[in-house]
């Protein structure tokens, strides 16, 4: 039994791993986009470190683009088998891929025509809305806390990961030729426990060997019940004092939804000052929508706000924008507001543009609410670059930038150690690092070993385990 590493290893996107079984059947766990520096994206995605046609069975542990994203190319270059994944991720992976692929060929369209009187070739789409709407036909839901049989001998287990809705942890049953069963464990995306609208993460079964991510070792997440406060502060500060704009860079599945949760509380509780709220973003007002079709997901907090309040996603003064021209428009909306917008990295979608007409007014403010990848635009506003590029132009920061980690859906370092304390230690033989720079990579390896963790590693990219 082999596991190799084709996404990320020792960086934060792109997950994509396969295990090849001692009967030479090979799974694959989640296909994702590599998102980051433009070079570095073309070259990653455009490659697999295996041949698409000889996978059987692929497992995506959720729907977010940097476990997904590369589905709709996995189907257009040979693979034929099943994808299994809970009936959440399935419906957002619907709106998703879809979306991304009309990004893809927008970009590809818009590169082509800024380099027609050039010689640089003719950039194709990685892959295209026909593809991406083709690949859904092999998805197969299943439910979670039941095994399930992909192939004789080999059974999957999801249990909720509290990540985003229908996140799920996998574990593999594998048969092997004495009768035994070896147990393959792959956390995905640990979510935190405590945070508004979703279950909490559910610990795994004991496994012989086990990915995990890596996404915020070393570090501490602020406190969950100051998130309402905060977000009260900044909106008071930057709409009533500055009479400004609040752009909340968000992404349209799980984090928007969350940011337009507690503001439906504030307002419920009249404590939302009288500003008008912008969702812009067609993919977050379609995900909104799923989210209403799928209360099994959700915690038992927001069931009890609903018994008084039937819609947590809506208010008096919340608008949701699909179309390009009302989104325009907001740039010159001149009252303050609260736009929320995507991408949460800032590196594609409305964002950016409701960036490139406000980061130079200082009445503006920029708060970020979620992980930005190395070499994306978020990253660069997040970490104080000034001036930066915005389609090609040269953009001062003047506005005011706020950044709020206790929003994430990874957990932090204390709360993936909690996630994985129930595993017995004696029957785990590896564990395999993933989903993380790493320097972060490092200190939880050193987290795990002080917690008797052995056989931490941290594989690079393309590199292949023989398992014993």
């Amino acid at each position: 039994m082999k596991v190799k590493f084709c996404g990320a290893a020792r960086t934060v996107t792109g997950s994509c791993h396969l295990i090849t079984t001692d009967e030479g059947i090979k799974i694959l766990l989640d296909c994702g986009l590599y998102q980051g520096h433009r070079e570095d994206m073309n070259n990653l995605n455009s490659k697999w470190g295996f041949d698409p046609a000889e996978i059987e069975i692929m497992i995506l542990s959720h729907a977010h683009i940097d476990h997904s994203g590369r589905i709709p190319k996995l189907v257009k270059d040979g693979f034929e088998g099943e994808i299994y994944c809970t009936s959440a991720t399935r419906d957002l992976s619907a709106i998703m891929l879809l979306d991304s692929a009309m990004i893809q060929e927008r970009e590809a369209e818009y590169r082509n025509r800024r380099n027609a009187h050039s010689k640089k070739p003719f950039e194709k789409p990685l892959y295209t809305a026909e593809d991406a709407t083709r690949c859904l036909d092999q998805f197969v839901s299943i439910g979670y806390e039941r095994w399930h049989t992909m192939r004789r001998g080999i059974s999957v287990l999801f249990r909720d990961s509290g990540h985003i809705l229908g996140s799920a942890s996998v574990t593999l049953k594998i048969e092997k030729a004495d009768r035994s069963f070896v147990y393959f464990g792959f956390t995905a995306d640990i979510g935190r426990p405590h945070r508004p609208i979703l279950r909490d993460p559910v610990p795994m079964p004991d496994v012989d060997y086990l990915i995990c991510e890596s996404t915020y070792g070393g570090t501490v997440h602020e406190k969950e019940s100051e998130d309402i406060e905060a977000l009260l502060r900044i909106i008071k500060e930057t709409c009533v004092e500055n009479r400004g704009k609040l752009l909340i860079p968000a992404f349209s599945v799980g984090r928007t939804q969350e940011v337009v949760y507690m503001l439906d509380q504030l307002e419920s509780s009249g404590r939302l000052p009288k500003i008008k709220v912008f969702v812009d973003s067609p993919m977050a007002v379609n995900a909104t929508e799923i989210f209403i079709m799928h209360p099994e997901c959700f915690d038992d907090g927001i069931n009890q706000y609903m018994l008084h309040d039937p819609n947590p996603f809506g208010f008096n003064g919340l608008t949701y924008i699909r179309e390009a021209e009302a989104s325009k428009a907001l740039n010159n909306y001149k009252d303050p507001c609260i736009i929320v917008s995507a991408s949460g990295m800032m590196n594609a979608g409305r964002i950016k543009n409701h960036l490139s007409y406000h980061l130079e007014n200082p009445t503006t403010t920029v708060l970020v609410v979620g992980y930005c990848a190395d070499g994306t635009l978020g990253s660069r506003i997040r970490n104080g670059e000034n001036p930066v590029f915005i389609f090609g132009k040269e953009v001062r920061v003047n506005a005011r930038i706020e950044i709020m980690d206790s929003f994430s859906a990874h957990g932090d370092e204390p709360e993936m150690l909690d996630y994985l304390k129930h595993l017995d230690k004696t029957k785990l033989k590896k564990l395999f690092l993933v989903h993380g720079e790493p320097e972060k990579q490092e200190l939880f390896k050193a987290a795990l070993q002080g917690k008797g963790f052995k056989n931490v590693e941290i594989p690079g990219l393309y590199q292949e385990v023989e398992l014993s």
